[in-house]
């Protein structure tokens, strides 16, 4: 079946078509109340937005399909990032395609404030000729600073430079490399609002960040600063900012974004020193067109092939990477649910935590990007544990139960040109497979706790351990096959003579629970697992 796309903001048409193009049925349906889009979610894979739609946590429980949601634009805080990492669900968005309108937007706000452009326009339409009333500073020569330099604040820089404004930036991510290449000075926050005659705000609203410009922040500022915020609404002590500018400590502020909106009232609408605009940042052409064919080609992308390009809450594999990476993260995944059957097969009363799990990627595979590879081993390591666990929320179950994860690179390669080990930790012990890629990329078992052995990978499989003595084999496979249980593939493989050894059995279908007791009760045998893949 196709997947579906359900487009609940207005986006371009030519994102519709490029879904459609890559045979996803897209559907428009805009203006979709809160109550209407939970009636529909549940019949869709992919859910397409801007910044009007709220992705709460009731809605996506109403959504058991959904594997994606994109956003159309760069931030992301109508969607609630943790109920969707919880429920398994990929956040993406498209951090560069409004990034030069934003900045362009960012940049007219500072020539309106530093010339009073609307407040003059407005005059002079009113019949006004007041040439001396609109008294405005330069911004050759001015310091700018810019808390946030990010891919937005980047822009603002080089042109400001242009503009030949003294660029400072406040970003505890911005590396003092990255700064001289960008012309940028690194201050920290107070050093910023001391000497800063312009403020431009360009970083995410996240618990850090709201109220970075609180009142304090405010009142220590340069007396005579205009502040610009096109970044999100809540970054600014709103109240605090009217009092600032009433008070003359603030010359003026370029305001395109609010703590709440739409915003259809503010005391700061009332004051001729600030500018405002309805959240303009991304509206140009170029930037809709942008941004929405991003987001069909990145959700596109996802659902049929697997990529993952700018997402919020899981590891991003690039088209390029894609097709060298899916085996490997087969390979992981098949790791990870065989050790985790084994670790689930004891009651669910005796059954040890798993207190750890390592990763070692051996020749060829430590050259790899390993996140989504130990993304994929420990969805399938905790899936026979906790039920429905995908590569999203896999590292947050970890977390959350004290799960403490490692990972080793070994360039150099062992018996095989590519390997990886997967060793989960519990109470009873450690319990280790390793695998490979054999010819075309197929995945293949290579040892499984601490035993040699050469195996595939089967939807039905049997693992059962034993005592290494004469005659075993014979009982075993006649029990099978007086049950009508068709044996596909038969491996061995035992730590030393007459010491533990492993029989792993791929059959035609499961295992009926008769047979399962039977094959248990076998003289020698020391466990019988089922496993299914």
């Amino acid at each position: 079946m196709a997947p579906r796309v359900l487009i609940a903001e207005r986006l371009s048409p030519s994102a519709v078509a490029l879904f459609r193009e890559r045979g996803i049925e897209a559907e428009v349906r805009v203006g979709l109340g809160p109550a209407e889009l939970r009636a529909v979610i549940g019949g869709y894979d992919g859910l397409a937005i801007r910044s009007g739609t709220k992705v709460t946590r009731e809605l996506l429980e109403a959504a058991p399909r959904l594997r994606v949601v994109g956003r159309a634009g760069i931030g992301i805080d109508n969607i609630d990032l943790t109920s969707a990492t919880a429920r398994g669900v990929v956040v993406m968005n498209t951090p560069y395609g409004n990034a030069i309108t934003t900045a362009e937007h960012a940049i007219a706000m500072l020539f309106a404030l530093a010339r009073q452009l609307p407040l003059a326009s407005q005059s002079t339409k009113a019949g006004h000729w007041e040439k001396h009333r609109f008294l405005g500073v330069e911004v050759t020569g001015k310091v700018l600073g810019l808390i946030g330099c990010g891919n937005v604040g980047a822009i603002v820089a080089d042109r400001a430079n242009g503009l030949k404004m003294r660029v400072i930036a406040a970003d505890p991510y911005l590396t003092e490399k990255r700064a001289v290449e960008l012309g940028v000075e690194k201050v920290d926050l107070a050093s910023l609002l001391a000497r800063a005659d312009f403020i431009s705000l360009h970083t995410p609203l996240t618990a850090e960040t709201r109220d970075i410009l609180s009142r304090e922040a405010i009142f220590a500022t340069k007396p005579g600063v205009r502040i610009i915020n096109c970044s999100r609404g809540g970054l600014i002590d709103e109240a605090a900012l009217y009092e600032a500018i009433k008070a003359g400590h603030v010359a003026g502020a370029g305001l395109d974004v609010f703590e709440t909106e739409p915003a259809t009232e503010s005391p700061l609408f009332a004051l001729e020193q600030v500018v405002c605009t309805p959240h303009l940042g991304a509206a140009t052409a170029e930037a809709q067109e942008k941004v929405a064919q991003q987001i069909a080609a990145q959700m596109a992308d996802f659902l049929l092939a697997g990529t993952v390009e700018n997402a919020l809450n899981m590891p991003n594999v690039t088209a390029e990477e894609a097709p060298r990476l899916k085996p490997y993260m087969t390979l992981c995944r098949l790791l990870g649910s065989l050790l985790g059957q084994i670790v689930a097969a004891r009651p669910a009363g005796e059954r040890a935590a798993i207190s750890g799990i390592e990763l070692a990627y051996e020749g060829q595979a430590a050259a790899l990007n390993h996140k989504p590879l130990t993304a994929a081993a420990l969805a399938g390591a905790l899936a026979p544990l906790f039920g429905a666990v995908n590569m999203v929320n896999a590292p947050v179950i970890a977390r959350e139960r004290g799960i403490e994860l490692a990972e080793t690179v070994v360039e150099r390669a062992g018996d095989y040109a590519t390997q990886v080990r997967l060793t989960i930790m519990t109470g009873e012990g450690r319990h280790s497979a390793a695998g490979t890629l054999f010819a075309g990329g197929k995945p293949r078992l290579v040892e499984l706790q601490g035993i040699g052995m050469e195996a595939e990978f089967a939807p039905y499989m049997l693992a059962v351990s034993n005592q290494d003595r004469p005659g075993f084999i014979g009982r075993f496979g006649s029990l099978l096959a007086e049950a009508g249980v068709n044996i596909a593939t038969f491996h061995l493989g035992r730590a030393l003579r007459g010491g533990d050894a492993l029989c792993l059995v791929a059959l035609d279908g499961e295992v009926p629970e008769r047979v399962l007791a039977e094959v248990r009760a076998l003289p020698l045998v020391i466990q019988a697992i089922p496993l299914a893949f």
